[in-house]
């Protein structure tokens, strides 16, 4: 994880002053947790969860909403500041400030879509299918939020479908029993002439 930060770090600016890193993946694949020791490994990197920044109405229409609030202040080099989304409450809380801090990371499904990804100094995936990720967010949320889950799945499986964040991947996240393993993403191994593929599916690593 050291190594990683480290790596980032590096990366030039992306977005203003800051260096913009992703982290997508399927619901229940681990982009909270992972985000959240890579922030530490970081110094106390920012995270912001696109589930602050997504809602019921909109669970992946959301991206004027991101950019009005956190890219576009961002890339003017200022401070940005977003208003979190409250799921049980159904409702949209006070402003929370994000500062335009060396390193941002942006992490949930559909951190790598194609409006974000210019604005990414890196995408990382979170590579763990989708049937398996499902399985561990419905056990997570447990049974009082198995209708949500039911409209998610299909709403995820239509985002990915038309917007595919795993082909853009510079980085390939695996989680481990004893932590995580980094492989090179297909946007690294592609090569020139090679054609981006429309599937997100695991790769034969799992």
């Amino acid at each position: 994880m050291r190594d990683l930060a480290a790596r980032l770090r590096g990366l030039a600016p992306s977005l203003g002053p800051v260096r913009l890193i992703g982290v997508d993946g399927h619901a229940g694949s681990g982009k909270s947790t992972f985000a959240g020791h890579l922030a530490a490994a970081l110094g106390g990197a920012p995270v912001l969860h696109l589930d602050d920044i997504a809602s019921h109405e909109q669970l992946f229409e959301w991206t004027d909403r991101l950019m009005a609030q956190v890219i576009h202040p961002l890339a003017r080099g200022e401070n940005a500041s977003y208003t979190p989304y409250d799921w049980r409450a159904r409702g949209f809380g006070a402003p929370r400030p994000l500062p335009a801090a060396p390193v941002v990371l942006v992490e949930g499904v559909g951190a790598g879509r194609r409006a974000l990804r210019p604005h990414l100094a890196m995408l990382l995936w979170m590579e763990l299918p989708r049937e398996e990720s499902w399985t561990r967010g419905r056990l997570r949320d447990g049974a009082e939020q198995r209708e949500f889950w039911e409209g998610w799945v299909e709403a995820e499986r239509a985002h990915f479908a038309a917007d595919p964040s795993r082909p853009h991947a510079d980085l390939l996240v695996l989680q481990k029993p004893e932590g995580y393993e980094v492989l090179p993403g297909p946007e690294t191994t592609r090569g020139p002439d090679q054609g981006v593929t429309q599937s997100d599916e695991a790769s034969a690593l799992w």
